[in-house]
C-alpha cells in the first residue's frame, strides 16, 4: 500500500480522474457564461439600451469566431427581436444555462460518488486481504473488533474524498476563479477587494483548523480504543456476569465516554469558533461592495447592471471557497486517518500473496515424510516452548505427542500457526512455510482444542474445510444472469476478485464420500458425526426443528406415518400412556384448558395465543356459549387454593417452581381480588377480574394441579366449544392458527411435537430420554433416521458457534477436520473436556474411520490424557522444551522414566 492516499488515489483511478476533470473544464464555459447573463438582461431590455426607439430591435444570438490571420467568421447570424421579445429569449437562456450548469454538477457529482464507492471497495478488500495474510502471533496483539471498526468505518471518509481528491480543488477552484475573473473585468477595484478578502480566507481558515485534525484523531483512536473494549465485554460476558464485575466495566465505559465527549466538546467549541470567523469574513465583503460599488455606481464609473452582475457573481464565490478549505481540511484528515490504518496493517511479515493464491486443481498428495531439523519455538514474548527439536514424521505412522507446552507448540508449526524461530520443517526439498496453502492447508489437516465456528448451519460449518475454490459455476439466466455480469464487470473495475460465492464451493472428491452424489455424500457426513458421538446431539436438534412441508413433501408424509409407528412401539414397550394423543373429539388431560380450546399451534413463533383470546370473536363466542362463567368459577377455586396453600411460603420456597402461571409477587393481589369477589358472581365481577380469573382456568392442568376442577360435563363441554370456534373461524384469525389435524403435518410446530402429536404424562419418570430413544428406534425402522438427521444439520450455530455446548464445538471441531482426505492429520489436544472412556472411544473410532477403504494417512495427536498413548505406534515424549523421548508405547514404558511418571500422574 501506498503511503501516500493522493498518490494511491491517483495510482488506481488516473484514467478516471483525467476524464473527469476534462468534465469540469467544460463545466466551466456555461458556469462563467451564466454570470454575464444578468448584466445583459438589465442592461438591454429592461433598462432599454439599445432600444432607445419604439420599434428598436437588436440581434438576439449573434454569435461570431475571429481568427488570427483569417477575419471574423459568423457563427449564426442572429435573430431579429424587440426590446419584449430579447428580455423573454434572454431570461430562458439563463434558464437553459441554470439547467446545463445543473446537470453538469449532477453528472459530476454521481461520478465523483462511484469512483470514490469503487476505491473504497478496493481499500476495503485490501484491508481484508491483509488481514487474512497477517502472520498468526500477530491477532495476540491486537483485538478483532478495532480491526474490523477499522475497515468498517474508519476507512469510510477515504472513499467519499476518493472522488473530491482531484475534481473538487478543479472544479471549486475554476468557478471561484471564474466568478473572481468576472468581477475583475466588471471593476478592478471591486475585483481586488473580491480576491483581497477570498485570500485571507484560504490563508487563515485552514490554518485555524489544523486543531480540528488533531482532535479528530485523538476521538477515532479513543473511539476504535471504546469498539474492542465493548467487543471483549461481549466476548466475556460469561466472565463478568460469573465474577460480578459488570459494574467495573460500566466505570471503564463511564471513563472512556467521558473522555470521548471532552474531545467531541473541545471539537465543536473550536469548530464553531472558526465556523464564525470564517462566515464574518464571507459577509465583510458583501459591506464593501455595497458600500464601494453603490459609491462608483452614483459617480458614474460602474452602471447599475454591472454592479448586479457583480454582486450575483460573488454570491457563488464564498460558496466554492468554504468548500475548498472544507476539502483542505478533508483532505488533511483523511490523510492521518490513512496513515494509521496503513500502520495498523502493516506488518514486516506478511504472508506472501502467492502462498494464498486461487487453486482449483486438486493439491497433489504428501508421499513423503515430514522433517522437522534443529526446531525451537518461542511464543509471542520470547518464552522458549520447543528447543532444537528434530525428528522425522514418516506417511502412514500414528504418533502419540505427549508432555508441556512444547507438545502443543509442536502441534501448532505442523499447523502453521506457529512459526519457527530458527530450524524448519520441510518436506522433501522444500521449506514447509513455502509451500502454498492450497497444499498444507489440504493435504494436512490440524486440530486444536481452540475452535471457532461461523454463524450459518451446522452443515456449513462441517463443510468449511472443503471450501478451497469455486469448483462449479452456477448457472444464471435473465435478470440474474445481467446481475452477475454487473457483478463482474463492478468488481474487476474495483480490482476485486470476481469470484462467484453461490458457485458450489463444496470439493467433493476431498471428502470421505468421493463423489458428489447426495445421498453417498450425506452418509459420510453421519458417519463422521457417528465417529465423534455427535449423532445424538444433531438428532436433538433436528427434533427441535421443523420443515416446510410444501418444500419436503416425502419427509412430511412420513413424519405423519410415525405417529402411527411411535403409538405401536409405545405400546410393545407397555408404555402406551406415555404420550397422550391429539383427538379432535377428545379433551387432552395432559395439555391446558386453553390448549384444548384452540386446538392448535401459532403459524408464526412470534405470536401468542394471547392474540386470539383477545380478539373480538373468541370473547363473544366465550360469552354466548356461557364457558366464561364456568372457566371464572374455575379460577376463583384455583386461586383460593393456591392462596391458601402458597400464601404462608416464603418467595423462594421450592413449590413456586411448580407453578407455571403464578409467582410469588402474584398471591398478594390474588388475595385482594378473592376478597373483592366473594360472594360474587361473573356478571357482578369487573372485567379485569374477569379476565384475571379466567387466564388461571386457562393455564390448569388436571394431573399437575388436581384440583378436580375438570369433570367431564366440564371437558365435553370444552370440546363443544372448541369445535365451535374452529368452524365460524374469521379469516384474519385463520392466519394466525394453525388447527392440530392428525392426518397433517403441522408446519408451525417442531418435528418432535409433529412425530408425537400429544401432551407427554406427568405420570412417568425420566420421559424425555425415553421418548427420544423410542423415537430414534421409530426412525430407524422406517428408514427416516438420516433425512431426519440432515434437518439437523441445518441448525443455525449462531455467533461464534455459541448455541454449541463446550463438548459438542469440540466433537465438531474434530468432525470438521474428518470431512476432509488428508495426507497428514495433526490433533492438538482437541478433546480436552472430555472423560477418559470417551476420548479412548473417540481416538479409537477416528483411527479406524482415517483407516477405512485402504486409506492410511499418518495421525500426530497431542494427547491430554497419556494413556492413551498405547494406542498409537509411536509415542514421541516433550519434557520442558526438549524432546525426551521417542519410541513405541512398549519400549518407553521399559526405558524412559519421564513417560512412566506421566503415565501414573
Amino acid at each position: 500500500m501506498e503511503k501516500s492516499l493522493t498518490r494511491y488515489i491517483w495510482t488506481h483511478t488516473r484514467n478516471q480522474q483525467l476524464f473527469i476533470l476534462l468534465i469540469v473544464a467544460l463545466s466551466m464555459i456555461p458556469y462563467f457564461l451564466a454570470f454575464d447573463l444578468p448584466k445583459q438582461i438589465v442592461n438591454g431590455p429592461i433598462q432599454g439600451d439599445g432600444f432607445e426607439g419604439a420599434n428598436a430591435t437588436q440581434l438576439f444570438m449573434h454569435l461570431t469566431l475571429s481568427i488570427p490571420y483569417y477575419g471574423t467568421v459568423t457563427l449564426f447570424p442572429g435573430i431579429e427581436l424587440n426590446r419584449m421579445a430579447t428580455l423573454m429569449g434572454l431570461s430562458l437562456t439563463f434558464l437553459a444555462l441554470v439547467i446545463v450548469n445543473g446537470l453538469f454538477k449532477y453528472y459530476i457529482n454521481t461520478y465523483k460518488g462511484r469512483l470514490g464507492e469503487r476505491l473504497l471497495r478496493r481499500i476495503r478488500f485490501q484491508l481484508i486481504d491483509r488481514v487474512l495474510r497477517f502472520p498468526p502471533t500477530h491477532f495476540k496483539r491486537v483485538k478483532g473488533a478495532e480491526i474490523s471498526s477499522m475497515i468498517k468505518d474508519e476507512v469510510e471518509p477515504l472513499g467519499g474524498f476518493t472522488g473530491d481528491a482531484f475534481v473538487q480543488p478543479a472544479l471549486l477552484g475554476g468557478q471561484a476563479l471564474s466568478a473572481l475573473f468576472f468581477i475583475l473585468v466588471q471593476n478592478f477595484w471591486l475585483g481586488m477587494i473580491a480576491a483581497f478578502m477570498a485570500a485571507i480566507q484560504v490563508g487563515i481558515i485552514p490554518k485555524m483548523r489544523r486543531r480540528l485534525i488533531e482532535l479528530g484523531r485523538q476521538r477515532q483512536l479513543t473511539a476504535r480504543e471504546l469498539a474492542g473494549r465493548i467487543g471483549e465485554m461481549v466476548d466475556g460476558i460469561g466472565t463478568i456476569h460469573a465474577y460480578d464485575t459488570s459494574n467495573f466495566e460500566r466505570a471503564d465505559a463511564g471513563q472512556r465516554l467521558g473522555q470521548i465527549f471532552k474531545i467531541r466538546y473541545d471539537l465543536y467549541q473550536w469548530k464553531f469558533l472558526v465556523k464564525f470567523i470564517n462566515n464574518f469574513l464571507a459577509q465583510l465583503t458583501p459591506f464593501f461592495f455595497y458600500a464601494v460599488g453603490g459609491y462608483l455606481t452614483l459617480r458614474g464609473s460602474l452602471d447599475v447592471g454591472q454592479l448586479v452582475a457583480v454582486i450575483n457573481a460573488y454570491k457563488e464565490l464564498p460558496g466554492p471557497l468554504k468548500e475548498l478549505i472544507d476539502w483542505d481540511q478533508a483532505r488533511q484528515d483523511v490523510q492521518v486517518k490513512y496513515e494509521q490504518v496503513f500502520e495498523q496493517f502493516d506488518s514486516p511479515s506478511m504472508i506472501d500473496p502467492k502462498i494464498q493464491d486461487l487453486a482449483p486443481a486438486a493439491a497433489a498428495a504428501i508421499t513423503g515424510p515430514i522433517v522437522i531439523s534443529a526446531l525451537s519455538l518461542d511464543d509471542d514474548s520470547g518464552t522458549r516452548l520447543l528447543d532444537q527439536a528434530t525428528l522425522t514424521i514418516n506417511p502412514g505412522e500414528t504418533v502419540a505427542i505427549v508432555g508441556s507446552a512444547g507438545a502443543e507448540a509442536l502441534a501448532d508449526a505442523l499447523g502453521r500457526t506457529l512459526w519457527p524461530s530458527s530450524g524448519k520443517i520441510s518436506i522433501g526439498d522444500t521449506d514447509f512455510h513455502d509451500l502454498p496453502e492450497s497444499v498444507t492447508g489440504r493435504r494436512i489437516s490440524y486440530v486444536s482444542a481452540d475452535s471457532y465456528f461461523f454463524h450459518a448451519s451446522l452443515k456449513d460449518n462441517l463443510l468449511y474445510g472443503l471450501k478451497h475454490a469455486p469448483l462449479k459455476p452456477r448457472q444464471y439466466e435473465g435478470a440474474e444472469l445481467e446481475h452477475r455480469k454487473w457483478e463482474i464487470r463492478e468488481a474487476k473495475l474495483a480490482e476485486n476478485p470476481d469470484m462467484d460465492l453461490n458457485g458450489d464451493w463444496i470439493d467433493y472428491q476431498s471428502s470421505p464420500a468421493g463423489s458428489e452424489d447426495p445421498e453417498h455424500f450425506l452418509k459420510s457426513m453421519l458417519a463422521v458425526l457417528d465417529t465423534v458421538q455427535l449423532s445424538p446431539d444433531v438428532l436433538e436438534f433436528a427434533l427441535r426443528s421443523s420443515i416446510d412441508p410444501l418444500t419436503d413433501l416425502h419427509l412430511a408424509a412420513r413424519i405423519v406415518e410415525l405417529r402411527r409407528v411411535l403409538r405401536s412401539e409405545l405400546e410393545r414397550e407397555n408404555l402406551s400412556g406415555l404420550i397422550v394423543p391429539f383427538e379432535p373429539d377428545s379433551y387432552n388431560s395432559e395439555a391446558t384448558v386453553g390448549e384444548n380450546i384452540l386446538f392448535g399451534t401459532m403459524r408464526d413463533p412470534t405470536n401468542t395465543s394471547r392474540k386470539i383470546i383477545e380478539s373480538d370473536y373468541f370473547r363473544a363466542l366465550m360469552r354466548e356459549t356461557g364457558l366464561s362463567h364456568t372457566l371464572f368459577e374455575m379460577g376463583y377455586t384455583i386461586a383460593e387454593n393456591i392462596v391458601e396453600i402458597f400464601s404462608d411460603l416464603p418467595p423462594d420456597h421450592p413449590l413456586f417452581q411448580q407453578l407455571s402461571f403464578m409467582t410469588a409477587d402474584d398471591i398478594p393481589n390474588y388475595q385482594q381480588m378473592l376478597q373483592r369477589l366473594q360472594g360474587k358472581k361473573y356478571d357482578d365481577a369487573s372485567e379485569a377480574d374477569r379476565r384475571a380469573m379466567i387466564r388461571l382456568s386457562f393455564f390448569y392442568v388436571e394431573p399437575r394441579q388436581r384440583f378436580g376442577l375438570l369433570t367431564p360435563e366440564v371437558m365435553n363441554r370444552i370440546v363443544e366449544v372448541r369445535h365451535m370456534f374452529h368452524e365460524n373461524l374469521p379469516g384474519d384469525l385463520r392466519d394466525v392458527i394453525e388447527p392440530y389435524d392428525p392426518d397433517q403435518y403441522a408446519a408451525s410446530t417442531s418435528l418432535l411435537d409433529n412425530i408425537l402429536f400429544g401432551k407427554v404424562s406427568h405420570r412417568y419418570t425420566d420421559a424425555s430420554r425415553r421418548i427420544t430413544r423410542i423415537v430414534a428406534d421409530a426412525m430407524r425402522k422406517q428408514g427416516v433416521y438420516e433425512r431426519v438427521l440432515a434437518v439437523g444439520l441445518e441448525f443455525n450455530l449462531g455467533a461464534g458457534g455459541k448455541r454449541l455446548g463446550p463438548l459438542q464445538r469440540q466433537k465438531l471441531n474434530l468432525a470438521r477436520a474428518l470431512m476432509r482426505r488428508s495426507d497428514y492429520y495433526v490433533l492438538n489436544r482437541p478433546l480436552p473436556g472430555l472423560d477418559h472412556r470417551l476420548q479412548q472411544e473417540i481416538v479409537d473410532n477416528v483411527i479406524a474411520f482415517l483407516r477405512r477403504d485402504g486409506a492410511n494417512p499418518a495421525v500426530l495427536w497431542v494427547l491430554s490424557n497419556p494413556s492413551l498413548s498405547k494406542m498409537f505406534d509411536r509415542v514421541i515424549v516433550v519434557n520442558h522444551g526438549t524432546i525426551v523421548a521417542d519410541g513405541s508405547y512398549e519400549t518407553l514404558m521399559q526405558e524412559n522414566g519421564t513417560f512412566k511418571e506421566m503415565i501414573a500422574a
